[in-house]
């Protein structure tokens, strides 16, 4: 599979593009995959875990250590395992999140899927995602996973993001663009 030059050229892209090929080599794609949802899930939720990733005061020894004790307690995969312990000693923990999108793209890629990055309001019903994802589809012509988030300073409506390509109708914005016409 060949990858974009956009996403080799960045540091994190070549992170997630040698993390990409060797899980495809090791036929544990979906298992990497899988371990990366909960890695960026524990970087959402526990502020402990974020700044063990964020923080230059903690040394690449003790961060290898804490990520494997980290890794152990997931319940990771041994590749995303090795590969976060390479990332800690090499004092890269801090591009993780940059990593993870890339890989989650790469993936999707080989699937033959696109991603979309959702901002909405309020979180959205199982409904109103399922209806989304079949807008999409319909729109881009094949299938789209999303990626979703809250923003409550939209007041209402969603920002759509797939590639370069953005679709904003929120609130916010309609509001902003009133306000501009109104000055004349």
């Amino acid at each position: 599979m060949e990858t974009s030059g956009g996403i080799q050229a960045s540091l994190s892209g070549r992170y997630a593009t040698a993390l990409f090929d060797l899980a495809r080599e090791q036929q544990s794609l979906s298992a990497v995959e899988t371990s990366l949802a909960t890695v960026r899930q524990a970087l959402t939720e526990s502020p402990d875990f974020k700044a063990l990733t964020q923080s230059p005061l903690i040394g690449r020894v003790e961060a290898g250590r804490a990520v494997a004790a980290v890794a152990e307690t997931l319940g990771l995969d041994p590749v995303t395992t090795k590969f976060l312990g390479v990332l800690a000693a090499n004092g890269r923990l801090r591009d993780l999140n940059a990593i993870i999108k890339t890989f989650r793209t790469l993936a999707a890629r080989h699937r033959g899927e696109t991603t979309a990055e959702v901002v909405s309001a309020h979180p959205l019903a199982d409904d109103q995602v399922d209806a989304l994802k079949q807008q999409l589809r319909a729109r881009v012509g094949r299938d789209v996973n999303v990626e979703l988030s809250v923003d409550p300073s939209l007041l209402g409506g969603l920002v759509v993001r797939i590639g370069s390509q953005m679709i904003d109708s929120s609130i916010k914005t309609r509001l902003n663009s009133l306000a501009h016409a109104m000055k004349g």
